[in-house]
């Protein structure tokens, strides 16, 4: 256990409290990513122009994944909420200032080699574009590198207000960001002589606005005590460190993901880069939602509870936040299965996202969805060992799942599999991953209580298979029954048939009696006594 000092009755994270808050921020988050993939198709199409501005992506997203997503949030918060929760708020604030200023100087290096070689990279991230294409993805990847300044230091601003049990705010920025990439497609790509680049311009109005500026106005309002140092003497700063090694130095499969999906699909045809995309957005959607909000909102509770030695508490905080994620992510295997032809064509086929397009892109979500379980859960063990100052684990995990991707992503190209065999295998090697993490951990929490969370999966499963059994009839009988109602009419009617869908699933793992169903339906009798005039 940490070697911390006995806590004054610190208060409990309230984990459904800040989960919630986390549901509601990261669904608003993947609404307007959807929107503004929806707006981005729309105005581009799925083109050598959109795989351009996708690749630039590469660099600075590589090291967001890596920093901002990995060492950061996860092995910074852990240690701050150890010295904040034990009554040495000082000691806390020093760990901060020597991290952020260490953490910025080295981003700010990073950034000036990435607008040196802009170039090359780009030509190395698209082996098979023209050279007018490497000097687009280079401009637009000076653009988009220096956001990862935003997103690390405001990495740690946001973990503070984590571990002082604030969740609102952190939660606004993934929204700003995204606001900000729809303003540069709507407005200033018409003023641009490039109209694609104006997305990366508005990428990083975003990043600066929600990540770095409205946190640290907030912060500085409640007292932050930040001293310019790049000492490591202090205990904490080498602890930070140290567990950020593994995570810098390993290969997290949903890190990289994104990274190595992009990259092997260059050498698809053109359009696939974007399809692949696509199916990334979506797949985010459940992900961000269900797992990483409820990651993030485990993390601190799991790292009180660590430093004050309660594992008893622990184990029943991680295995009830596995089961609440696994209940909530099991409709998307059926949704993505069944009917993922109907939902991107709702969603994208406007503009100049045509049929094809459409034809190109569902397969992929449908592989995609095989694997929403699995990639749902990994946020959730991953904190689940950062939370015990165990990173290296999870890491190497990570890293051999990541490995056994690109090999196959490699071998999909060497022996020209479909592009459909990379989220496939991505898929394979997330259900593997978590079921990995779930039988480590119990190495250094102790033994969990498998047995509910296996009956929830079982149950969970059972009703998602009532669920798609309904979306396939409907979806048999759907061309004929939406035949003449235009896009507008088809958009609501597949919109209308997953909210039925999503009440089919409620009311099958209800008759199945799980417990995952009780809070939706406390909300629905409030709802209704609400609504209930009094007596006279």
């Amino acid at each position: 256990m940490a070697d911390a000092a006995t806590p004054k009755s610190a208060p409990v994270i309230n984990v459904a409290r800040a989960g919630g808050i986390m549901m509601a921020s990261l669904f608003l988050s993947r609404v307007l990513g959807i929107v503004r993939e929806m707006i981005i198709n729309w105005k581009f199409g799925q083109s050598a122009m959109t795989d351009a501005y996708r690749t630039a992506f590469q660099v600075p997203d590589f090291l967001f994944y890596l920093l901002s997503a990995g060492a950061l949030s996860q092995a910074f918060i852990p240690v701050f909420s150890e010295y904040f929760h034990t009554d040495r708020p000082r000691d806390a604030w020093a760990v901060f200032s020597s991290v952020a200023t260490i953490c910025g100087t080295f981003i700010l290096g990073f950034i000036v080699v990435c607008w040196v070689a802009a170039v090359p990279v780009a030509h190395y991230l698209a082996p098979n574009a023209s050279p007018d294409q490497v000097q687009l993805i280079a401009r637009m990847s000076r653009i988009l590198v220096p956001t990862q300044f935003a997103f690390i230091v405001g990495g740690l601003l946001m973990g503070t207000l984590y571990a002082r049990q604030v969740f609102s705010i952190p939660g606004l920025g993934p929204n700003i960001y995204n606001l900000g990439i729809i303003f540069g497609a709507t407005l200033l790509s018409q003023l641009l002589v490039i109209p694609v680049a104006g997305m990366t311009w508005g990428a990083l109005v975003g990043a600066y606005l929600g990540s770095l500026i409205i946190p640290l106005i907030v912060i500085r309002r409640m007292g932050m005590e930040f001293r310019p140092n790049f000492s490591l003497q202090h205990p904490g700063v080498r602890k930070v460190f140290r567990l950020m090694a593994p995570i810098i130095f390993g290969l997290s499969l949903p890190s990289v993901f994104p990274v190595i999906t992009r990259y092997f699909g260059n050498y698809y045809a053109t359009g696939t880069i974007s399809a692949l995309e696509n199916m990334n957005q979506l797949m985010q959607a459940p992900l961000g939602i269900f797992g990483q909000s409820l990651a993030i909102a485990v993390l601190p509770a799991l790292s009180q509870f660590f430093a004050e030695g309660n594992m008893d508490k622990y184990r029943d905080q991680l295995v009830s936040t596995v089961r609440t994620c696994i209940f909530l992510a099991a409709p998307f295997v059926a949704m993505f299965l069944v009917f993922s032809e109907p939902i991107v064509r709702m969603l994208f086929e406007h503009g100049r996202f045509t049929a094809a397009d459409t034809a190109r892109t569902a397969p992929a979500v449908a592989m995609a969805g095989i694997g929403i379980i699995g990639w749902c859960l990994q946020p959730v063990m991953m904190r689940g060992f950062f939370a015990v100052q165990r990173t290296l684990p999870p890491v190497l995990l990570g890293s051999t799942c990541t490995i056994l991707y690109a090999t196959t992503c490699y071998c999909a190209v060497r022996y020209q599999w479909p592009p459909l065999a990379l989220p496939l295998a991505g898929s394979i090697c997330a259900i593997l991953m978590s079921l990995a993490m779930i039988i480590l951990i119990q190495k250094y929490v102790g033994a969990l209580k498998l047995r509910p969370v296996a009956i929830t999966l079982g149950k969970s499963l059972i009703a998602s298979a009532i669920g798609g059994a309904f979306l396939f009839a409907v979806k048999s009988v759907m061309p004929a029954a939406s035949s003449s109602g235009g896009r507008i009419g088809n958009a609501l009617l597949t919109l209308f048939i997953l909210i039925c869908f999503g009440w089919v699933y409620y009311f099958a793992a209800k008759f199945l009696a799980m417990p995952e169903t009780d809070y939706l339906s406390r909300a629905l009798n409030r709802r209704n006594k609400a609504a209930t005039p009094p007596a006279e």
